[in-house]
C-alpha cells in the first residue's frame, strides 16, 4: 500500500472505510513508517490517544497509541501491527470517545485486561498485558481494524441517544 502521509485525514463516521475490515500488513517498511508518524500527527491533532489506520483512511491492520496525548513524551508512543487480542478477563464499563464520532461518549463494556500481541516498527513481535486504559484503547482501535464501530457495542436505549449526532454528521459526510 502506498498511500502518500501527507494525503491522510480523518475519517468521520459513516465514512464506509470505518466498516471495512482491514487487511494484514505484509512489509513494514519506509512507507509504513512515514504513515504511522502521520497517524499520531493527526492524533495529537485531533486530542486522541489512539488512531486506528481506517480512520485515515487506509484499510490496514495497524493502529497508534500514547495514552497521555502528548507529543511531547513520544516514549510513550506504541504501534501495534496485525494485532490479536488474547486471554480477555474481567469487565467494565467505562466511558468512551472516538475521534471519528466527534462530541459523542457513551458507556462501553469491554474485557477488564486483556493479552495484545502485535508486531512493531522494527518487525519484532510482541505482547503487552493490559489493565485500565491501555486495555480499553487497544481493545477499542482493534475494533476500528474489524470494521467494529464502538457504537455498536452499547445497548439500543444508549444508540438512540445519540441518534441526533449520529443524523447530524450522515448529513455532514453527504455535504462533503
Amino acid at each position: 500500500m502506498t498511500t502518500a502521509p501527507q494525503s491522510l485525514r480523518l475519517r468521520l463516521y459513516p465514512d464506509p472505510v470505518l466498516r471495512t475490515r482491514a487487511s494484514e500488513v505484509v512489509s513494514i517498511d519506509d512507507d509504513l513508517r512515514a504513515r504511522v508518524k502521520r497517524m499520531f500527527e493527526i492524533m495529537y491533532q485531533h486530542r486522541g490517544i489512539g488512531l486506528a489506520a481506517p480512520q485515515v483512511g487506509v484499510s490496514e491492520r495497524v493502529f497508534v497509541v500514547n495514552l497521555t496525548g502528548d507529543r511531547r513524551q513520544p516514549g510513550e508512543e506504541l504501534v501495534f501491527i496485525n494485532p490479536e487480542i488474547r486471554d480477555p478477563r474481567g469487565e467494565c464499563v467505562e466511558e468512551e470517545g472516538c475521534l471519528s464520532f466527534p462530541d459523542v461518549r457513551l458507556d462501553v463494556a469491554r474485557p477488564e485486561l486483556v493479552r495484545i500481541e502485535a508486531t512493531d516498527l522494527e518487525g519484532d513481535r510482541f505482547s503487552i498485558d493490559a489493565d485500565g486504559w491501555l486495555a480499553r484503547c487497544v481493545q477499542h482501535e482493534l475494533d476500528h481494524l474489524d470494521g467494529v464501530l464502538f457504537v455498536a457495542r452499547v445497548p439500543m436505549q444508549s444508540r438512540l441517544s445519540i441518534r441526533e449526532r449520529l443524523q447530524d454528521l450522515e448529513r455532514a459526510y453527504g455535504e462533503s
